[in-house]
């Protein structure tokens, strides 16, 4: 059994009442497995990287949040120009009372799967909070710091929860972004047609590849075909489904071609990550 590391709270707060502290990741380096003593939220604002949360392989990028319980293992593998804040917490330490439990939640009784989306609109009003939230958790303790912290904490995961929705979900409301990112997303399994998807939305596509590289780092086409990857590494690892099948599954028409680019993109065939 391998191991890992355990992050301490004594590491990260400073004192032993303190509630929340923000740790910035400007950018975040490569960072082995680990658990905590404390449970945290990460919200990524630009680049990308590879996020592996208790096993299963995710290709984050701008927009993307998880919230991450002191149980959960998960490690970055690879980071390119990734920069993301981590809202760190103990449960046990907040005092306000509201339904912490419900707020703090990142489960979805439709979906296992734990990664949530941030429209913009949600980005821009989280940022603030968080730099406020940052500034309040430096300053020297006085009888109403606690109160601060954790009303923008409150405030914060009100924000996160209004604003929030599954990859594979279309937002509510959002930039041009957040519908390409949705399309994305629900695009794994078929065939994504950018200039169709531009043409119905009436954008341009050439600015639209400039503002999505300049936001996550890669081109569209990058990004789509990590994230089957991403799925198909899931897939071998939790299903007996056939490989040819795990290749239709993650948007590949010729199983031959999905080994040849998992092979690529991986270092092993895909028959040898099922076995490994």
């Amino acid at each position: 059994m391998s191991c890992h590391l355990i992050l301490k709270k004594n590491d990260f707060f400073t004192s032993a009442t303190q509630p929340v502290v923000v740790a910035d990741r400007y950018p975040q380096n490569v960072f082995a497995e680990h658990t905590h003593e404390f449970c945290e939220l990460v919200l990524v604002w630009r680049g990308n990287g590879l996020h592996v949360l208790n096993d299963r392989p995710y290709r984050i990028t701008c927009g993307d949040l998880f919230y991450v319980r002191a149980q959960d293992r998960h490690s970055y593998e690879v980071v390119n120009d990734l920069v993301l804040h981590n809202v760190i917490y103990c449960p046990e330490r907040l005092t306000l009372n509201v339904n912490w439990d419900e707020l703090l939640s990142g489960e979805n009784t439709t979906c296992s799967d734990p990664r949530w989306r941030l429209d913009s609109q949600g980005m821009a009003l989280a940022k603030p909070l968080i730099d406020h939230l940052e500034n309040e958790t430096l300053r020297q303790e006085d009888s109403l710091s606690g109160y601060a912290v954790e009303s923008l904490f409150l405030q914060l995961l009100v924000t996160l929860k209004r604003h929030r929705y599954q990859p594979t979900q279309t937002p509510g409301s959002g930039e041009n972004l957040d519908f390409l990112m949705a399309a994305l997303g629900q695009s794994l399994d078929s065939p994504f047609d950018l200039a169709e998807f531009c043409g119905r939305h009436q954008l341009s596509e050439r600015a639209l590849r400039q503002l999505f590289r300049q936001r996550t780092g890669m081109s569209i086409s990058q990004y789509l075909r990590q994230q089957r990857l991403c799925h198909a590494q899931y897939l071998l690892r939790n299903t007996e489904l056939l490989i040819s099948d795990i290749a239709t599954r993650c948007g590949f028409e010729d199983s031959n071609y999905f080994s040849v680019v998992f092979t690529r993109e991986t270092g092993m065939t895909p028959r040898l990550w099922r076995q490994r």
